[in-house]
């Protein structure tokens, strides 16, 4: 798609009862969203325990994110665009019929984020 600068980093904690269904419903909308972003990846917990460090390390109740995808975008604009022009095709919708349930989302963190060349 393009060579943008600014990703979207989606951080996902999904219901851990639902993740056969969630993995299986992935391959679906991977086919419909992958020719309309510029995907850079879509993960699924891999079921390592994370690894929490820090001067100050916390727990979060719903744990670590366990699906994390990241799409990259020429601007912010061009991003809510596509998003917004994506609920209104009928081949992510019918892919968004067969989710396993919205109810299993926890948590969802967007986040956008530039990435830094080496100078």
């Amino acid at each position: 798609m393009s060579s943008g600068s600014l990703y979207e980093i989606r951080d996902y904690h999904y219901r851990r009862d639902l993740m056969d269904e969630y993995r299986s419903w992935t391959v679906k909308a991977l086919k419909v969203l992958e020719p309309k972003m510029d995907l850079v990846g879509w993960w699924l917990d891999s079921g390592e325990e994370p690894r929490v460090m820090g001067s100050d390390p916390m727990e979060m109740p719903h744990g670590s994110a366990n699906v994390t995808w990241i799409i990259r975008w020429d601007s912010l604009d061009q991003r809510e665009k596509r998003w917004d022009a994506l609920w209104t095709e009928q081949d992510w919708l019918d892919v968004w019929e067969e989710h396993p349930g919205f109810e299993g989302y926890h948590q969802l963190l967007v986040r956008f984020m530039e990435k830094i060349e080496p100078v």
